[in-house]
């Protein structure tokens, strides 16, 4: 399956990674190539109710692609604070209204190696390159656990040829095309990613 062909299934897409997956050529590809609106997410989450501001972006009309943060709550929440401001009941509640609007979550990721060689580019801490490996683990438990209650579409990055570094696409460059895995209910052995993520601090 290649991302033409799925992103075609869907009017929402909600766009999520790790630290260090490219998200934004990806989002510049569905925004030219397939007419999608490309929104992005605020990191400041309401205290009362934190996934308002994504449910309020299911209301806009058109084909909309999210660059999101709520799943990346779910895992670095616990890694990082010791908890998440999203519970994950609100995150069932979120991905249900995501089905509902045709919609599926977009899981970017890479090898933990280039992960580590892309932030320490960019002056990652090495607090922070430490958790790479729990993140990406995290994010997959993650994302297996919302395919309960909408699709998921799984777009693993390339890596450099050769194995050296890569600088990532330019600002006006379109969106490469990784191969595009999908999956959905039922999935056997489906693990919360926070017990898992609480052992890596």
């Amino acid at each position: 399956m290649n991302l033409d062909h799925a992103v075609a299934q869907h009017r929402t897409l909600i766009v999520e990674g790790c630290d260090g997956v490219g998200r934004d050529a990806l989002l510049t590809g569905l925004a030219r190539r397939h007419g999608y609106t490309v929104t992005r997410a605020s990191r400041d989450l309401p205290h009362l109710d934190p996934v308002r501001p994504y449910r309020e972006l299911l209301q806009l009309d058109g084909a909309l692609a999210v660059d999101a943060g709520l799943v990346g709550e779910l895992v670095y929440g616990p890694l990082r604070r010791g908890h998440s401001r999203v519970t994950w009941i609100q995150a069932f509640d979120f991905a249900e209204a995501v089905a509902e609007r045709d919609g599926a979550f977009v899981h970017v990721t890479a090898p933990v190696q280039v992960l580590e060689v892309r932030l320490a580019a960019r002056g990652a801490s090495a607090a922070d390159l430490a958790e790479i490996d729990a993140a990406v683990t995290g994010y997959d438990h993650a994302f297996s656990t919302l395919a309960e209650h909408a699709p998921v579409l799984t777009v693993e990055e390339r890596p450099a040829p050769g194995g050296g570094p890569d600088p990532g696409p330019g600002r006006d460059e379109a969106a490469p095309e990784p191969p595009v895995a999908s999956f959905a209910r039922p999935l056997p052995r489906i693990r919360s990613p926070v017990p898992h993520c609480a052992q890596h601090r």
